[in-house]
């Protein structure tokens, strides 16, 4: 595949306990976008945080929250995105802690498989 120049950045905020049938909703997403045939997804784990009802997330020793924030970054084509977010959309509203989505215009400079190892 190939991916250069103006592409989509598409992030989407979740809590970690967030699930569907089961599994993370995270993992869901990211396997969904695999099968879509994205560019490309990466999971980052917050430390802490908190969304639009305003309660604090953290990672703290003695602190009670489990479910810390988790964003998904999923970049590929503008409209693959687009299209993207609305086979996903219904897994999002169902999020129990919450959910933000947001876009932007990116420039991709590179996008290089890993090179093939001797051995």
């Amino acid at each position: 595949m190939k991916l250069q120049g103006k592409a989509k950045l598409l992030r989407i905020f979740v809590g970690s306990c967030d699930k569907v049938n089961g599994t993370p909703l995270y993992e869901f997403i990211v396997y969904s976008a695999k099968r879509y045939g994205l560019a490309g997804a990466t999971v980052l784990r917050g430390t802490m945080g908190y969304g639009a009802n305003s309660i604090i997330r953290s990672a703290k020793f003695l602190s009670i929250s489990e479910d810390l924030p988790i964003i998904i970054e999923i970049i590929d084509e503008s409209e693959k995105i687009n299209r993207f977010l609305s086979t996903i959309d219904k897994y999002l509203d169902n999020a129990t802690f919450g959910c933000l989505i947001t876009t932007e215009v990116i420039d991709v400079i590179a996008y290089k498989p890993a090179k093939k190892r001797d051995g």
